[in-house]
C-alpha cells in the first residue's frame, strides 16, 4: 500500500481525538480524584478505596485479552474496531455516573456498591478503549503520520483534562449548593453525556486503512505465542504499567498534599497575586464574572481556597502540557526517535517528581513552578507511548507474518488500569499506613506519608518505566526498515489476491 494512501485528514484526526476526550473524562476523574472522593466524599475508608481500585484489575486480567480477541475477530462493513466504539458509548456514560452517586446505605453497603460500580466502569472501560486504541494502530502505517495522530489526539485530550482537573471540584460546589455527593453525580452526569456524543463523533468520522494479511489464519494459540515473543511488547507493558501507577499514585498524592499539607492561607495569598479571588470592592469585569459563575474564584473566608487553588495548579499543568505536545512531541519524535525522546524525557519528568518533597507547606509558588517543570518535559511522551504501540504491532506482523492489532493492544489497555488500581491502591494503604484520617487536621506522620506519595514514591516508579525503555529495540532506523519492507509484502500481497481474481472471473 503506498503511503499516499496512508495519509489522514485534519477532520479525521480531530473526529478520532474526541474519543479520547471521551475517555478523559473518566481517566482524569480516576488518576486525581478517585481516591479522594471515596474518602473525603463517598465515605469509606482508605484501605477499603485502596482495595477497590487494586480488586477489580484482577477481574480485568481476563476482560482485557478477551476483548482484544474479539475485536480481532470482529468483521463489519464499518471494520473491525470502530463498532465497539459506537456499541459502549452509551453504557460508558451510565456506569461512569453511577460509580460517582452515592447511594444512602451504610459503609459496608457502600463499599459494596462502590466495589461494583466501579469494576462495571472498567468493563466497559475495556470494551471501548481497547479497541478505541487499537484503532489508531490501523488508521496509517505511516510513522510520521501515527506521531501527527497521535499529537492531535493527545492535544484534545489534554483539552479534555483541562477541564477536568480544573473545573470538577468548582462544578461541584457550585451544583452541590454545600452537598458535595450531590454536586459530584452531578457534575460526573455533564461529562457523561458529553462523553457519549463524542464517541458517537469518533465512530462517525474514522476510518481502518490497515487488515491483517488475508493468508492470516485465525488461531488464539497463536496469538498468545506471538506476544510471548514479542519483546518490545513486554518492554511497553512495563512501561505502560508504571507510568499510570506514577500518575494515579501522584494525582492521588497531589490531591492530599493540596487539601491538608499546602496551608490554605498560603494558597489564598497566592490566589490573590493572579486576581483569581472574589471581591465586593468594584463592579467584576466580564471575565471575573464567569469564572465566579464557575466556581473559579476563592471565597474572602477562604472556605474554598483548596478546591481554586487546585483546580488551578492542575490547570496550569495542563496548559503547559498541551503545549509541550504540540510543540515538542513530533519535532523531538523525528529527531532524536521516539524511544530516545522517551527516556530522556521521562527521566527529568521523575526528577522534578521528586522534588516535590522538598517543597516548604507555604510556598505554593514553588509548587507551581516545579509543575510547570514536570508537565513540560512530560508532555513529549504522552502520544509516542500510543504510536509505540502500534509500531509494536507492526513488529508483530513483519516477524511473525500476522496481525493481532485489537490483542496487542488489550495487554497495554490491562496495563494502563491496572497502573491505575495499583497507584490508587499503594496512595490509599501508604497514607493510611502513616494514620490519614478524611477530614480532620493530619498528624505529623501523615503529612509525612502524604508528602511521600507526591513526591519520592511516584519518582521510583517513574524511573522503572525509564529503564524499561533502555530494552525497546524498535528505533527509528529499525522502524523505517521495518516499515519499508511490510509495505512492499502488503503490495505483493494485493497484487495476488488481484491475480487470483483475475484468474477466478477467467475460469
Amino acid at each position: 500500500m503506498k503511503i499516499d494512501d496512508q495519509k489522514v485528514s485534519l477532520k479525521e484526526k480531530i473526529g478520532y481525538s474526541l474519543g479520547d476526550c471521551s475517555v478523559n473524562f473518566v481517566f482524569q476523574i480516576m488518576l486525581v480524584f478517585q481516591l479522594g472522593f471515596y474518602t473525603d466524599v463517598f465515605g469509606i475508608k482508605a484501605t477499603a478505596a485502596g482495595t477497590i481500585l487494586l480488586l477489580a484489575r484482577v477481574i480485568d486480567a481476563f476482560v482485557d485479552p478477551v476483548v482484544g480477541i474479539m475485536s480481532d475477530r470482529t468483521n463489519t462493513r464499518w471494520g473491525k474496531y470502530r463498532p465497539w466504539v459506537l456499541w459502549t458509548a452509551i453504557p460508558f456514560g451510565l456506569f461512569f455516573f453511577l460509580a460517582f452517586t452515592t447511594p444512602d446505605l451504610t459503609e459496608r453497603y457502600k463499599v459494596i456498591y462502590a466495589g461494583i460500580t466501579y469494576t462495571l466502569l472498567m468493563a466497559i472501560y475495556s470494551l471501548n478503549n481497547t479497541p478505541y486504541s487499537a484503532l489508531h494502530g490501523v488508521m496509517s502505517s505511516d510513522i510520521d503520520e501515527r506521531t501527527n495522530i497521535g499529537s492531535v489526539r493527545f492535544v484534545l485530550a489534554m483539552v479534555a483534562s483541562l477541564i477536568v482537573q480544573g473545573f470538577t471540584l468548582p462544578l461541584v460546589d457550585k451544583l452541590g449548593q454545600g452537598d458535595d455527593q450531590k454536586g459530584w453525580s452531578m457534575a460526573i452526569g455533564i461529562f457523561s453525556l458529553i462523553a457519549i456524543v463524542f464517541f458517537v463523533i469518533t465512530f462517525l468520522t474514522t476510518k481502518e486503512r490497515i487488515t491483517p494479511p488475508p493468508t492470516q489464519k485465525t488461531s488464539i494459540k497463536q496469538d498468545f505465542k506471538d506476544l510471548s515473543k514479542n519483546g518490545p511488547w513486554f518492554s511497553m507493558f512495563i512501561v505502560t504499567l508504571f507510568i499510570f501507577t506514577t500518575l494515579s499514585l501522584w494525582g492521588g498524592g497531589m490531591y492530599y498534599f493540596f487539601s491538608y499539607y499546602m496551608q490554605p492561607q498560603a494558597i489564598f495569598s497566592f490566589l490573590e497575586q493572579f486576581n483569581l479571588v472574589q471581591t465586593t470592592n468594584s463592579e467584576p469585569s466580564l471575565l471575573h464574572s464567569l469564572m465566579d459563575a464557575f466556581g473559579l474564584l476563592a471565597l474572602p473566608d477562604q472556605s474554598n481556597a483548596f478546591s481554586v487553588g487546585f483546580s488551578f495548579f492542575n490547570m496550569i499543568g495542563q496548559f503547559f502540557t498541551i503545549v509541550g505536545v504540540l510543540t515538542l512531541s513530533a519535532p523531538l519524535a523525528k529527531r532524536f526517535g521516539k524511544r530516545n525522546t522517551f527516556i530522556v524525557c521521562l527521566f527529568m519528568t521523575s526528577v522534578f517528581t521528586g522534588l516535590f518533597f522538598f517543597v516548604p507547606e507555604d510556598k505554593v509558588g514553588w509548587a507551581f513552578t516545579l509543575n510547570i517543570l514536570k508537565s513540560v518535559f512530560y508532555a513529549p511522551t504522552i502520544p509516542l507511548l500510543w504510536a509505540m504501540m502500534g509500531d509494536v504491532a507492526d513488529y508483530s506482523e513483519w516477524k511473525y507474518k500476522r496481525r493481532a492489532t485489537g490483542f496487542v493492544f488489550s495487554g497495554i489497555v490491562f496495563a494502563l488500569k491496572a497502573g491505575l488500581g495499583l497507584g490508587g491502591a499503594l496512595c490509599g494503604w501508604i497514607v493510611s499506613v502513616y494514620g490519614y484520617e478524611p477530614n480532620m487536621v493530619q498528624s505529623t506522620d501523615a503529612i509525612f506519608g502524604i508528602r511521600l506519595t507526591a513526591s519520592i514514591v511516584p519518582a521510583a516508579t517513574f524511573m522503572i518505566s525509564v529503564i524499561s525503555l533502555i530494552f525497546y529495540v524498535i528505533t527509528r532506523e529499525f522502524n523505517i526498515k521495518m516499515q519499508g519492507e511490510l509495505s512492499e509484502r502488503r503490495a505483493k500481497q494485493q497484487e495476488n489476491e488481484f491475480i487470483e481474481v483475475e484468474n477466478v472471473a477467467l475460469n
